[in-house]
């Protein structure tokens, strides 16, 4: 299983609402066994820059390419780029 995390930071705050319904298609693509986008919660005492946490797992990296590859990944990537200034993602293997 591959565990998929992405940060983002919103250009504004009022941009918030726009990018987690841009990243909610995501959910639509499948190829997940999970799948959530989630406005963090901002609760850190040392850093909360981060606004949105997308959080997804796939049980293999042919999964987690063909998610990639879907059309409306590029969709959701072309709603999203313009409203974001910060993208980290992570794919972590479970153990």
């Amino acid at each position: 299983m591959i565990r998929h995390i992405v940060f983002f930071t919103a250009n504004s705050p009022d941009d918030l609402d726009a990018i987690c319904a841009g990243l909610a298609l995501l959910g639509t693509i499948g190829h997940t066994s999970h799948f959530e986008v989630t406005r963090n919660s901002k609760v850190d005492q040392i850093s909360n820059e981060i606004d949105v946490v997308v959080y997804a797992e796939f049980a293999d990296a042919a999964a987690l390419a063909a998610y990639k590859a879907h059309p409306t990944y590029a969709e959701a990537t072309a709603r999203v780029r313009p409203l974001r200034n910060v993208r980290f993602s992570a794919d972590v293997p479970a153990k």
